[in-house]
């Protein structure tokens, strides 16, 4: 395990010096160390409804250039995380537009060195969260990938637990997962194209749905259901979708 995480470490020192020549991909303001022995990563997904400029703030340093609008990660360029020092870190995610009607997020992060983290931002503009959540990911030592659950919808009502359903396999590869609730990864079949559909717990009823998920092998992924519960049409509506940790 700890030949893994510094061969990670490895790999992500190499990719934050990719993303300083990238500036069009990535513009950060914070300096950027090479130095990340006994750093934590972190990845950010703003699932916040109807949010456009997005900015992260660690201890009062901007940590990004360009803003992060609903639905984007960052960094950009999967499957990066930026780095903070372990500890407790004063964190600030806001819109600076003076005109933004999108509450700050003020909080703490407590974050371990050499550890993965990703810090999900969500509900709504008048009161957006956020949850950071430990990324628990081991090594691969065969052709298959890894997949977990994030449930992050918005609604102003009550919320029903969902399965997450497989094409492929034909059964449910998650089940009765709360609102707000990341689940741990598990094993998934590589370059095998499949559909996923959420459905409210014990129904076949199919809320919103995933096509083409093919994972690379060795690779690790992030399902998450997002958007408002309730609308089902438009760039606010429910939506199925992934994203690429590791």
């Amino acid at each position: 395990m700890k030949s893994f995480l510094n061969n990670k470490v490895l790999s992500l020192a190499m990719l934050m010096l990719v993303l300083t020549s990238c500036e069009k991909e990535y513009s950060s303001i914070a300096e950027v160390n090479t130095d990340l022995n006994g750093k934590a990563f972190v990845k950010y997904y703003n699932a916040v409804v109807g949010s456009a400029r997005n900015y992260i703030y660690a201890d009062n340093v901007p940590l990004n250039g360009a803003s992060i609008a609903y639905t984007n990660v960052f960094p950009s360029l999967s499957p990066s995380y930026f780095s903070l020092d372990a500890g407790t870190r004063a964190m600030t995610i806001k819109d600076t537009l003076l005109t933004t009607t999108q509450a700050p997020m003020n909080f703490s992060a407590v974050v371990e060195g050499n550890a993965f983290y990703t810090l999900f931002a969500y509900d709504s503009l008048n009161a957006p969260k956020q949850k950071i959540i430990k990324d628990n990911i081991l090594p691969i030592t065969d052709t298959t990938a890894r997949v977990r659950f994030a449930n992050f919808p918005y609604s102003t009502a009550a919320m029903p637990n969902v399965d997450i359903y497989s094409i492929k396999r034909k059964e449910n590869i998650f089940t009765n997962i709360s609102p707000t609730t990341v689940t741990e990864f598990i094993p998934i079949a590589s370059a095998l194209n499949d559909t996923l559909f959420v459905r409210p717990t014990g129904t076949v009823t199919n809320l919103t749905q995933l096509n083409g998920l093919v994972p690379t092998a060795r690779r690790t992924y992030t399902v998450i259901f997002r958007g408002s519960y309730r609308v089902t049409s438009g760039t606010a509506a429910r939506t199925l979708t992934s994203f690429l940790s590791l």
